[in-house]
């Protein structure tokens, strides 16, 4: 029984491993079956071979991209070795190594794929004739968006059972446009100093791959690709909003100039627009249409800001104030508008009256249109400003001329008997200027004054100079330039006007040099021309090191016996001679593409830009002495470009000329009586010609010239005018109620494809007083819809002639009762 037990337990693991042995075998033959089975497909299907290396090089993707992106330099001589015939780049992708490979395997299908090259070479020729900067900001943004990823061997050997054909035949058309396109793109250089090649071939592959539904599609390339003005349409609202948002300077002068264009000008030196000069230009709102806004439904409600009545939109950002880093350079003054424009209106100071007429108004306010009584307190004594009865007087005083500005423009002229004011001196920029009273009286010297101030503790000063009548704006000497062209004002003048030249470099005072002419005065009345104390000599002995080193020759200090102060005087240089000939190059010449007429949201630079030598350019000369100045083409203005309106400059200066004497003589028909008109903005001025047409009236003009728009600003300063640089998707650095009239010719047609109406006709609201007018030249579309707004904001209107391009309207005081919610 033993061993019959023995034998028994011996032999059934031998049962078992026989039964094993069988199951094992049956499973293999099972299994060989499956195999041989699956493999029979279609005779261009991959080989298992294939199947292999395709797993194997989709899971070593993440490895590759990651190994490109840090080591670009050291990757791109490893590809070229590689794939010396290939398109495609460092990084092999999600195609088989057959596809990367020279096109000895596939030269039989050279014939059959030419025609599919034909159809490619239009798209890949508008490729390479990107810029290298756009052509980075391509391959940037591909890089970015790209999320193809195929790495799972299920997904690949799906891939290959399902779309072997397809596949086969994307990877014999990127063979064949391989070898036909490599030697253009290989010559194509990143603006790093790359080569873009990996990042080119990477595109291109993902596009074959795309043709077929491999990958998801990206369409930010090609909207980079398309026409400068088409290249916004077939976008969604995002990708609008962020293009408009971050603009590229080389983006900014492929998609502005085109639109001067329009203009029929065929010249061979085009008119340049603000936004093409400048640098950096403003966040733009996201585009919307306005023919979406039901303009007769919208409703008006009032501002909830805690500026209240004086509320200026870029400049009372709080939100954005306080996301500031730093106000070392004053950027909490600087203009800081806003994402979305208010479409808010602005209420009325309680007890608000119809303005005083010019020129009563230089002298009185009634009190309750700006009721502040601050700067009366603390700047009373210097006969600023006082406070009598309901009126806020101004006896004609400043810090420096306390006993009237009168005085101290003759006390000026017999020191410096060059100024010539009214002749050799018509238009001067007066820096800090209180509440105005210097570019008030010089009216009487037919001198006019582009006075600025910030929005600081001197409550209002630049509110009471325009309620006064008085032209002034609201900015800042902080980081950024102002909003001027360079090479325009005949004078500059800053009486303790609290900016500190000699810091940074004389950073300040280079802008100053900037828009000074050639030749120009800077009128330096302040305590370290003419006090002994410790601190004024130290920046008298500042100042004297920095005006020297820009070659500003020191003509003259006097002292004003009567106002117990002195003033020195500098001219700057009519040559370059001085510039070098400087035993040190501090501060530096600018560089030779650095624009000096930029001016839109460009930073400040502690450079000096050169003197306009040539005869020819502008600057280089002196204009007329004024009136004769205001009538008589620029003389730098040749036949090298074609005017505005498409004839020869001088003709078509000319014929502006005419044009708008004959316009305002036609004013008083339709509603305007000029007895009750003092400031005047015309909000898209060309040559200057309608304010040239208002010479002998008792107003003052303030041209704007949009960015958007040929620059001419530099042709109306020649003139003897002034004016700003400005866009009307933003708004405008003034304090409501600023203005009598606006006169807008062919604006807000132009508008309506940036910014909302609704938004524009808000800042149309604030800056005009109530009783003021507007006046609109537009096409007959534009003036219904911009008449529409004007009945929901319950303005009279005056002059209705749609079809005939006018209309004019009166604002009234109706405000709403419903305040928007913060």
């Amino acid at each position: 029984m033993a061993l019959f037990k023995t034998r028994k337990r011996s032999s059934s693991p031998s049962y078992v491993s026989t039964l094993t042995v069988f199951v094992f075998i049956a499973l293999c033959v099972f299994g060989v079956w499956m195999l041989s089975s699956k493999s029979v497909v279609p005779p261009q299907t991959q080989s298992d071979e294939d199947i292999a290396t395709r797993t194997s090089i989709d899971t070593s993707t993440t490895n590759d991209e990651l190994s490109a992106s840090h080591g670009m330099a050291e990757k791109i001589p490893e590809t070229r070795k590689d794939t010396s015939s290939s398109v495609f780049g460092d990084n092999p992708g999600q195609l088989p190594d057959d596809a990367i490979k020279s096109d000895e395997k596939h030269s039989n299908m050279e014939s059959q794929n030419q025609h599919i090259m034909a159809s490619m070479d239009a798209q890949l020729s508008e490729e390479s004739s990107l810029t290298q900067k756009e052509q980075a900001s391509v391959i940037h943004e591909a890089g970015a968006d790209s999320d193809v990823k195929i790495t799972e061997p299920e997904k690949a050997q799906q891939t290959v059972t399902t779309a072997s054909n397809d596949i086969k035949k994307d990877e014999e058309i990127a063979a064949a446009a391989v070898e036909h396109e490599e030697p253009s793109i290989g010559k194509q250089q990143d603006v790093q100093g790359f080569d873009t090649k990996p990042a080119e071939e990477e595109i291109n592959k993902e596009q074959f791959l795309e043709d077929k539904g491999a990958v998801e599609a990206n369409p930010k390339p090609d909207v980079l690709q398309q026409e400068p003005e088409t290249a916004l349409k077939g976008t969604s609202s995002e990708e609008v909003s962020e293009k408009i948002e971050n603009p590229k300077v080389d983006e900014v002068e492929v998609t502005q100039k085109p639109k001067a264009e329009k203009k029929g000008r065929k010249s061979k030196k085009q008119w340049s627009t603000q936004a093409a000069q400048s640098q950096k230009e403003n966040k733009r709102q996201q585009v919307e249409s306005n023919s979406e806004e039901k303009l007769e439904d919208h409703e008006w409600y009032l501002c909830n800001v805690t500026a209240n009545e004086d509320y200026i939109p870029c400049l009372d950002n709080e939100k954005a104030v306080k996301q500031l880093r730093t106000t070392r350079h004053y950027e909490h003054r600087e203009r800081h508008c806003p994402e979305d424009p208010p479409t808010c209106l602005v209420p009325l100071p309680k007890g608000y009256r119809t303005p005083i007429e010019w020129p009563n108004s230089r002298d009185k306010i009634w009190y309750h249109n700006v009721p502040h009584k601050k700067l009366a307190e603390v700047k009373g004594h210097q006969n600023w400003v006082k406070v009598t009865g309901e009126f806020l007087t101004f006896p004609g005083g400043g810090t420096q001329f306390i006993h009237g500005a009168l005085h101290y423009i003759d006390f000026l002229q017999q020191a410096q008997p060059s100024i010539g004011w009214g002749k050799h001196t018509r238009v001067i920029l007066d820096v800090g200027c209180g509440v105005g009273s210097f570019g008030g009286f010089l009216f009487e010297r037919d001198v006019i004054t582009m006075s600025f101030a910030p929005k600081d503790e001197h409550e209002a000063q630049v509110q009471f100079a325009l309620e006064r009548g008085i032209p002034a704006i609201s900015a800042v000497m902080g980081s950024q330039r102002l909003p001027f062209p360079s090479l325009v004002f005949d004078a500059i003048h800053c009486a303790r006007c609290r900016v500190p030249w000699h810091v940074d470099g004389g950073m300040l005072l280079l802008e100053l040099n900037r828009l000074l002419r050639p030749g120009g005065l800077f009128i330096w009345c302040a305590t370290p021309v003419y006090q002994k104390l410790e601190e004024d000599v130290e920046i008298w002995k500042e100042m004297t090191s920095l005006t020297k080193s820009i070659c500003w020759e020191l003509v003259t200090i006097n002292k004003d016996e009567l106002n117990r102060v002195g003033a020195a005087i500098y001219r700057k240089p009519t040559s370059n001679e001085c510039y070098n000939q400087r035993a040190k190059s501090e501060p530096p010449l600018c560089k030779d593409d650095d624009d000096p007429n930029a001016a839109w949201y460009v930073p400040l630079q502690a450079c000096l830009h050169r003197v306009p030598v040539d005869n020819t350019e502008r600057g280089a000369k002196w204009p007329e002495t004024w009136p004769r100045r205001l009538n008589k083409p620029p003389y730098w203005l040749n036949n090298s470009q074609t005017g505005i309106y498409g004839k020869p400059p001088a003709q078509d200066f000319a014929a502006d000329t005419n044009r708008w004497k004959n316009v305002v003589d036609e004013l008083s028909n339709i509603g305007i009586t000029w007895t009750d008109v003092r400031n005047v903005m015309d909000m898209r001025s060309i040559y200057g010609g309608f304010a040239a047409a208002l010479k002998d009236l008792p107003v003052w003009v303030f041209n704007v010239v949009t960015v958007d728009t040929p620059d001419t600003l530099p042709v109306i300063y020649e003139r003897g005018l002034f004016g700003i640089y400005h866009d009307w998707c933003e708004s405008f650095s003034t304090y409501p109620r600023s203005y009598d009239l606006l006169h807008a010719d062919n604006l807000f047609s132009k508008l309506k494809d940036r910014c909302k109406l609704t938004a524009v006709m808000a800042e149309v609201d604030r800056i005009i007083r109530p009783g003021g007018k507007l006046i609109v030249r537009d096409e007959p579309s534009t003036l219904s819809e911009v008449r529409t707004l004007l009945n929901s904001l319950h303005w009279e209107i005056l002059h209705d002639k749609i079809k005939e391009g006018v209309l004019c309207a009166k604002r009234g005081k109706w405000r709403p009762t419903a305040i928007a919610v913060s």
